[in-house]
């Protein structure tokens, strides 16, 4: 049974103490896509120094890739953000996700390749993150109706344990953050993608 963790009200207090501080932190942001990020930069930028870390090898095809990092350099330039953004690309390499995922290549959307898919790049985060010296890491994944808030949670958590970084909790996708994204990409253009975006959900989109 699913726990009943609410990450929004963890959130919550962790905003309201960091919005008593001196100086804001900094937080290494993992972003999926441009439009899952906006929300998130338009929510976050009010509290955190952002590093935006674009790192989804598991993009398929390669044009599609670059389609998606050009929305999110337009998502940077077309927000008027409380704070500047600074963008870190994530190497793009498809044979890191596929050697992790072998195997799993059957598995409907949302299942365990899924899972597989979300820690490999909430755990380049985590590193990330220790290297950039941050304070927190996230991942804008939470945002989207379709994935599980509590599995990419735990995940966090494991991986702050793991790598001594604070892991910041979320479930952005409350607070209307989804349709919030959505009204955002329509207000400013932005290029939304119709399927996750690896080769295995392009295929299933396809049929």
């Amino acid at each position: 049974m699913e726990n009943k963790r609410n990450f929004q009200r963890e959130l919550d207090l962790v905003l309201k103490e960091i919005s008593l501080r001196d100086t804001k932190p900094v937080l290494l942001l993992h972003s999926c896509c441009g439009p899952c990020s906006s929300y998130v930069l338009e929510y976050l930028t009010q509290f955190f120094y952002i590093k935006l870390y674009f790192y989804n090898p598991n993009i398929h095809p390669e044009e599609e890739y670059k389609k998606r990092l050009e929305a999110q350099y337009k998502v940077i330039k077309s927000m008027q953000l409380e704070n500047s953004v600074e963008i870190i690309e994530g190497e793009y390499d498809p044979d890191i996700f596929f050697s992790k995922v072998q195997g799993f290549e059957s598995e409907p959307e949302g299942g365990e390749r899924c899972h597989i898919c979300i820690k490999m790049r909430m755990e380049a985060a985590a590193l990330a993150a220790e290297k950039q010296n941050a304070d927190y890491f996230a991942t804008t994944l939470t945002v989207s109706p379709h994935k599980n808030a509590l599995y990419i949670n735990q995940t966090g958590e494991d991986l702050e344990n793991i790598h001594q970084v604070t892991y910041l909790f979320s479930d952005f996708k409350k607070k209307n953050g989804y349709k919030r994204s959505i009204e955002l990409c329509r207000m400013f253009d932005i290029y939304r993608q119709d399927y996750c975006g690896c080769v295995f959900s392009f295929r299933d989109t396809d049929k």
